[in-house]
């Protein structure tokens, strides 16, 4: 019998990670945020990882004060994507493992992955580590790389994460082993906010690409183009070195190719 353990999960990468543990291991309960307000209409939507435990007929928690003296009927907790901070009493009641998805310590914090394809970083990887109050800080259960590919974007990077993640979990729900992280070579991956989605057509075209790639399919970079405000979802740098937009999507638009929609304005 595979242990039982409870999963803290929010985003949709945490969603992912939950789908593929949930076929391996018993889960015990789902731990998630509250519902809250998504998409234009600000309607009430539950998190990405409420929906598939939903689907998965696996127990869901959403307390709005903390989890402290929370029974989640497991000794083992796997948060990965979870989104709030879990206090030193409750880190105190089982072991927490977290699921991380860069190469540790390097890009601690909200965004890994988008920050890794902004700073143009060839490869990037899972790191499984012992939760602790520090943020990204605890110590290594498990690490393993995999290569960025140019052609990339986050929704690639987090698509090979979860299937290693979950391979990485195997032993260390298991075995409670830790290596300290490294002491160098720390960095921060600040989330991402409304500035970091503008495009300034006066940085290069790689680094405009980049950033293109870092912030699909879920964000979105933004830009003028034609005197016109687009999100740019796909993009790459032309014959001539300049930045090509390949598939746009004008405000209160659908997505399409660049050409298509430069058809559209003649």
């Amino acid at each position: 019998m595979s242990e039982r353990i409870a999963v803290a999960a929010t985003a949709p990468f945490g969603a992912d990670v939950l789908e593929l543990l949930a076929a391996r291991h018993p889960i015990a309960c789902v731990l998630t945020r509250p519902d809250a307000p998504s998409g234009r209409g600000r309607a009430i939507a539950a998190p990405p990882a409420k929906r598939v435990a939903e689907r998965l007929g696996i127990p869901v928690l959403q307390p709005e004060l903390g989890v402290a003296g929370v029974d989640l009927g497991a000794p083992v907790v796997v948060a990965v994507a979870y989104g709030l901070i879990v206090p030193r009493a409750a880190l105190d009641e089982r072991l927490w493992l977290n699921v991380h998805p860069s190469l540790l310590p390097r890009w601690r914090g909200a965004a890994p992955v988008e920050r890794a394809i902004m700073a143009g970083d060839e490869e990037t990887g899972v790191t499984v580590i012992r939760l602790e109050e520090e943020l990204d800080a605890g110590p290594i259960a498990a690490q393993r790389s995999f290569p960025i590919e140019p052609e990339d974007d986050a929704g690639a990077v987090y698509a090979k994460a979860a299937p290693l993640a979950v391979a990485l979990l195997e032993d260390a729900i298991v075995a409670h082993m830790f290596t300290e992280q490294p002491g160098d070579g720390v960095t921060y991956a600040d989330k991402i906010l409304a500035a970091d989605r503008v495009l300034d057509f006066a940085r290069p075209a790689e680094e405009l690409v980049r950033q293109v790639r870092a912030l699909s399919p879920h964000i979105g970079a933004r830009g003028e183009l034609q005197g016109r405000t687009v999100v740019v979802w796909r993009a790459r740098v032309g014959e001539d070195g300049s930045f090509a937009p390949v598939e746009v999507q004008p405000e209160g638009g659908r997505r399409m190719p660049y050409e298509a929609w430069l058809r559209g304005l003649r």
